[in-house]
């Protein structure tokens, strides 16, 4: 078995771990201050809205001997607003200038013509309306509200409210974040960001509603049992699926990275930009808030609940009487079956123990 796969059986065994939840402020303060900077980003910087949402018009040219940078000069020259240039594979060039109507358009057709030597009729000049880009924008924003709605509802059924409320801050917490590094890099916000933005969503759910799972299969019957806490049974939860989430994390980060890297990057494909960076950085932020937010803010919530608070103050006074009595944790290893004096079953930092998964049975039955 390779090391990763070793780690991963210890994890679930609560040999080793991690404290996510006796940490979480930690990380909620990174989850702050990483949310401060993308508002503030975008807050400065604004987005760079492409075509599609500000209108604007498109021009064709046939194969021509001129740079990209001396098109992009001569364009913005010929428009008065800033143009985008890209070289396509028959050696023509796709002239972008947003804000451009009509009339003008007509304009900036003619005096291309002229200063790049290509005859009028073989470029191609498209343009597109404002009002189509806001229709996209409206659609974009309309699917997104639904989508979390339906979360929402969803995770209150099949889980819990508390588990909905974390799903969704979760959510939030990765679009912000996607959102402000397009505002810090200033790359072209077009329909194939809302696209990525969108799918970035779903698979930040995913590895959330596995946490969950986990989580909900080791809590039933937790009050009818007083070794452990809620807060401890989820960081076993963590754990046990912390390197499936970064398996899945690594594996999906592969081929996007190959899109930004090597076909926006090294083969200039910049329509790949446009969705590939959102799917980068929500995937990275998904993996993120499923770990250090959404179920260690299950475990804040769930711990204000009177039941929660009783069943600490029950484990927590029978540790304080087993401690005056000189007695250890593997003194009640017995209740487990195993012989008294044995190893204990995990060793997570800054715990002194670490429950038990519920496969089999349930915390309840000690």
């Amino acid at each position: 078995m390779s090391r990763l796969g070793t780690l991963g059986a210890r994890l679930y065994r609560g040999e080793v771990g991690y404290d996510f939840i006796g940490k979480r402020k930690i990380w909620y303060g990174v989850s702050i201050l990483i949310t401060i900077t993308a508002i503030v980003g975008l807050a400065v910087s604004g987005l760079n809205m492409g075509i599609e949402f500000k209108g604007g018009a498109v021009f064709t040219t046939p194969k021509t001997s001129v740079s990209v940078d001396e098109a992009e000069n001569i364009a913005t020259e010929a428009s008065g607003h800033q143009a985008i240039v890209q070289k396509l594979g028959n050696g023509g060039l796709r002239i972008q200038i947003t804000e451009v109507d009509t009339a003008k358009s007509d304009q900036i057709k003619t005096q291309l013509s002229k200063d790049l030597d290509v005859p009028s009729e073989k470029i191609a000049a498209d343009l597109v309306g404002p009002s189509w880009g806001e229709q996209i924008a409206n659609k974009a924003w309309t699917g997104l509200g639904v989508f979390m709605v339906l979360v929402v509802v969803y995770l209150a059924i099949a889980f819990e409210w508390r588990m909905a409320i974390a799903a969704l801050v979760a959510l939030i917490h990765d679009i912000t974040i996607t959102v402000g590094v397009y505002a810090l890099v200033g790359f072209e916000v077009t329909p194939g960001t809302v696209i990525g933005l969108l799918t970035i969503l779903g698979y930040s759910l995913y590895d959330t509603v596995v946490v969950f799972d986990s989580l909900r299969e080791s809590t039933d019957g937790i009050t009818k049992q007083t070794r452990w806490t809620y807060g401890e049974i989820a960081n076993r939860s963590i754990n046990g699926t912390l390197v499936r989430s970064i398996n899945t994390t690594v594996v999906a980060l592969l081929p996007v990275a190959g899109l930004l890297f090597i076909g926006g990057g090294v083969l200039g494909a910049g329509m790949l930009n446009d969705i590939s960076l959102s799917l980068f950085v929500g995937l990275a932020a998904g993996a993120y808030s499923s770990i250090f937010i959404a179920t260690p803010l299950v475990a804040d919530l769930k711990e204000r609940d009177p039941q929660m608070k009783a069943l600490k103050k029950r484990v927590l006074a029978k540790r304080a009487a087993a401690a005056a009595e000189g007695e250890s944790a593997e003194d009640e290893r017995p209740e487990d079956g195993l012989p008294a004096g044995a190893a204990p079953a995990a060793a997570v930092v800054g715990q002194r123990q670490q429950p038990p998964r519920g496969r089999g049975r349930t915390p309840g039955k000690r």
